[in-house]
């Protein structure tokens, strides 16, 4: 069930309002059809989700198409005129420069970088978020980025991984286990990878594959004699879409009122 300012929504309604894309519209009509409650203060705030989560899938795909590979943590590389490279294998924000302008980097001279899967998902939620969000207020929220897989995380990402979920939805990050992976190449222990909403997910590394097709890779990298497979877990990363939603509103609304003032 969608709520919007505690009335119940169809995916008609949200039309009438919004013309919406098929994937946006694939979104709106698992809520809407759903047993579980979505609540949005209002059409912006959804319609902020429906944005983010498309800019998901989009930066995913750029990342793929770019010359960024896959190293494993102690063979990371950077460019150097925007992060320092520290002893983890993390890339950090160095001091004087614009968050946006080196996150932007990393598309524009992706063949300077390397890294690994879980901090690509990282790279490709700021990028998503740079594509819909000012630049002020991007600068403003993620002044201080240090990105080395999920272990330190911006609060105002707000990422979270939700188990036992009941709807899952373009833009998600999934995660694929490998409980027998082959100790010599722990890096197939897994893959963090985006549901692109067509059948498709995005795996640093992999590339662009289906849920069997991610499940065989793995599988290939076990160790000797196992039966075990990989599979699909059951959970789902997310950014704290409402959070970003509202700095995002606020921020506007203030620029309105500045423009209607001056």
């Amino acid at each position: 069930m969608l709520i919007i300012s505690n009335k119940i929504m169809s995916t008609d309604d949200i039309n009438k309002q919004y013309n919406l894309k098929p994937l946006e519209e694939k979104i709106v009509n698992t809520m809407t059809s759903s047993n579980k409650i979505y609540r949005f203060d209002s059409l912006k705030e959804l319609k902020f989700e429906l944005d983010l989560r498309l800019s998901i899938i989009k930066a995913s795909r750029d990342l793929y198409k770019s010359n960024f590979r896959f190293r494993v943590f102690k063979e990371a590389k950077c460019n150097p005129k925007y992060w320092t490279l520290t002893s983890e294998g993390g890339f950090l924000l160095k001091r004087g420069v614009e968050p946006y302008a080196a996150i932007e980097d990393i598309y524009l001279n992706s063949s300077m970088y390397g890294t690994e899967c879980s901090t690509a998902i990282v790279i490709l939620y700021y990028k998503a978020l740079l594509d819909i969000l000012p630049r002020k207020l991007f600068n403003r929220l993620f002044d201080h980025i240090y990105l080395m897989n999920w272990k330190y995380l911006d609060d105002d990402l707000g990422i979270a991984t939700y188990s036992n979920v009941i709807d899952y939805f373009p833009g998600d990050c999934r995660y694929f286990k490998n409980p027998d992976v082959n100790p010599k190449t722990p890096e197939w222990q897994g893959e963090n990878a985006i549901d692109l909403g067509d059948g498709t997910y995005y795996g640093h590394g992999i590339g662009i594959k289906t849920a069997n097709e991610i499940i065989k890779a793995l599988n290939e990298n076990r160790k000797e004699g196992s039966t075990r497979s990989a599979y699909l877990m059951d959970t789902a990363t997310r950014l704290d879409f409402k959070y970003l939603a509202k700095e995002y509103i606020k921020f506007e609304s203030r620029l309105m009122r500045l423009r209607y003032y001056y």
